[in-house]
């Protein structure tokens, strides 16, 4: 062969490589690309993920303020200002504070909270009322308490209630 025919072998196979690495090379790129995009999906899913849980959190701690708040209302309805006890307007404080409690719940807390004011229109003892003041106060605290589940209402309650 003369010399033409040894250059254009030449320069067939380094066109033929240089197409064969190229292929290659692209071929890696993209699964270098897919690559990135999943770690970037996952990421985003992550994130996305620690978003959701810390608005949950939030929401909780903002229903927990609104149940604390509830609850030192109605102790405050609760507690007569004078010896002489409830006037007409510290009965309608006291129900409307009872009523917030029923809303706020939980079940067991509003009836402790009923039971409060149960014995002070029966005018009561000082002492039962105290009693009935303190197994409220520990029910409230209890549902303020955010590492105790919230008791789960039985299944034939929630069926009826729909």
């Amino acid at each position: 062969m003369d010399e033409w025919g040894i250059a254009l072998i030449a320069a067939g196979s380094a066109l033929a490589g240089s197409l064969v690495t190229g292929w290659f090379a692209r071929s890696a790129g993209m699964k270098q690309a897919e690559a990135a995009q999943h770690a970037g999906d996952r990421q985003a899913d992550a994130l996305l993920h620690t978003v959701r849980l810390t608005l949950q959190e939030q929401r909780a701690v903002r229903l927990l303020d609104l149940r604390r708040q509830t609850y030192v209302a109605f102790l405050e309805a609760a507690t007569p200002t004078s010896r002489a006890g409830f006037g007409s307007d510290g009965l309608v404080a006291l129900q409307r504070a009872f009523s917030a409690v029923e809303l706020e719940g939980p079940a067991d807390v509003a009836r402790l909270a009923g039971e409060v004011v149960n014995s002070l229109r029966r005018d009561d003892r000082p002492d039962d009322v105290e009693r009935a003041k303190l197994h409220f106060t520990s029910a409230a605290q209890a549902a303020l308490d955010p590492t105790v589940p919230e008791p789960q209402q039985p299944q034939q309650s929630q069926q009826q209630q729909r």
